[in-house]
């Protein structure tokens, strides 16, 4: 009959032993340490346990698997010599007891030491627990270490790759001949007893699987989450990359192309050629700006341009915006109503882009035509509106990629806002957005 020796023993303990792999290290299930409160010293320096304690936790967690787990084992290999323990073993099969003597000491290192090794070599660690379970339960020892048996189940359950089924088929098998060997040593043990014991070792694996299968769901989850916010980081890149350089190159290319058209009159074209020259620094700039973004040291100090001075609003940029598009012949009329808040959060930068974006289709598509821009500041939203008339020409459009107008209007869905963007009576195309002021970046 299957026995257990106390109910402080082992098989109570290995019961839990699950949520103990799920994790590199041994904790003890339920304890809960209360950080210490910070103590201070005369000389005025507060020293916080709590980091000392971290620093700790780190070197421990840097050191191998198998230096990590093999104290687990160490406890079962000490506690098994201990004498309040020597008899706390687990008995299947009613063999009698036997003192310990030099074989003991070998099935006991057998069972207890494999477990350094149970989640580097889980097949093997598991193989030699069981070897020593079986000699510990047909020579009679029952020795304290024969709770390994359940802690490395769960441990293979978790950690075995390859060949599960097979391996656990080859389990079952060395079971039931050890099933056999007990049923003719021992008292006699029922073969539903064997059973039930065999369910309990079957309930260790099965939570080792659990663990498994659950670690993988969430390394699967972890990755699937890394992929989408990389191809978000790079839709936010191309989208910034689209409104700096496709605006101003479209300003570079009109100014050049009219500039052609003023060889006669130097002092226009020194004009033009001074604008195009505006325009690539202000490109330039930009462009560094948004590489500076993608700095991972930048706003940290270690950055190259950490320390330089933060970039002015983006709607108070607007009117610079505009007389940019005017040197580069397109009529455009600014209003703007209202004061901006001293907190918009990305609300005005996606404003800017807006007009940013509306005034280059401008160029490309209507150049020379009237062109409007209104920016109303209300207390809860920014209101942008950008209007052409259509009556200009497009001999120096520049071809696009639809990418401009789709990017603004998932920039302003993002932050709960509305954005239209269509041809009007007349020829003309009108840009309209309402964006919420405040919204989060």
């Amino acid at each position: 009959m299957t026995e257990q020796r106390s109910a402080g023993s082992p098989e109570h303990r290995s019961a839990g032993a699950g949520p103990r792999e799920s994790g590199a290290g041994f904790r003890t299930a339920g304890l809960r340490l209360r950080p210490l409160a910070s103590e201070s010293r005369p000389d005025g320096i507060r020293h916080r346990p709590d980091s000392a304690r971290k620093r700790v936790g780190g070197v421990w967690y840097r050191l191998d698997v198998v230096v990590r787990d093999l104290p687990f084992g160490l406890l079962l290999l000490i506690g098994s010599f201990l004498p309040a323990l020597r008899g706390n073993g687990t008995v299947i099969g009613g063999v009698p007891d036997r003192p310990h003597d030099a074989l003991a000491v070998v099935v006991i290192l057998l069972e207890s030491l494999p477990l350094a090794v149970r989640r580097r070599w889980p097949a093997v660690s598991l193989t030699l627990v069981s070897g020593g379970f079986a000699a510990d339960q047909l020579l009679g020892y029952h020795t304290f270490a024969a709770s390994a048996l359940g802690v490395a189940l769960v441990s293979t359950g978790s950690h075995l790759e390859r060949h599960r089924r097979l391996f656990l088929a080859g389990l079952t098998v060395a079971y039931v001949a050890l099933a056999v060997g007990l049923s003719r040593l021992g008292t006699g043990e029922t073969a539903t007893e064997f059973t039930t014991f065999y369910m309990a070792l079957g309930l260790a694996w099965g939570a080792g699987s659990w663990l498994r299968t659950t670690r993988r769901a969430e390394a699967e989850r972890r990755e699937r989450v890394a992929v989408e916010t990389r191809n978000a980081e790079r839709t936010r890149i191309a989208r910034e990359l689209h409104d700096v350089v496709t605006h101003h190159v479209t300003a570079m290319v009109v100014q050049a192309e009219a500039a052609r058209y003023l060889t006669a009159a130097p002092e226009r074209l020194e004009q033009s050629l001074s604008a195009v020259s505006d325009t690539g620094r202000r490109a330039i700039t930009d462009l560094r700006h948004l590489l500076d973004l993608l700095n991972p040291d930048h706003g940290t100090g270690n950055g190259d341009h950490a320390a330089a001075e933060p970039r002015t609003p983006a709607v108070g940029r607007v009117l610079t915006l505009v007389e940019q598009t005017r040197r580069a012949g397109q009529p455009v009329e600014f209003t703007e109503e209202g004061t901006p808040p001293e907190s918009t959060g990305s609300s005005d930068l996606v404003a800017y882009r807006v007009v940013q974006e509306a005034l280059t289709n401008a160029l490309k598509y209507a150049h020379g035509s009237r062109t409007s821009v209104a920016v109303r500041h209300g207390e809860r939203e920014i209101t942008v509106e950008v209007s052409t008339d259509g009556t200009g020409s497009r001999a120096a459009a520049v071809g696009g990629g639809g990418r401009g107008l789709a990017g603004l209007r998932e920039r302003v869905d993002v932050l709960g806002g509305e954005f239209s963007a269509g041809a009007v009576a007349g020829g003309g195309f009108v840009v309209r957005a309402r964006i919420p002021a405040g919204g989060r970046s």
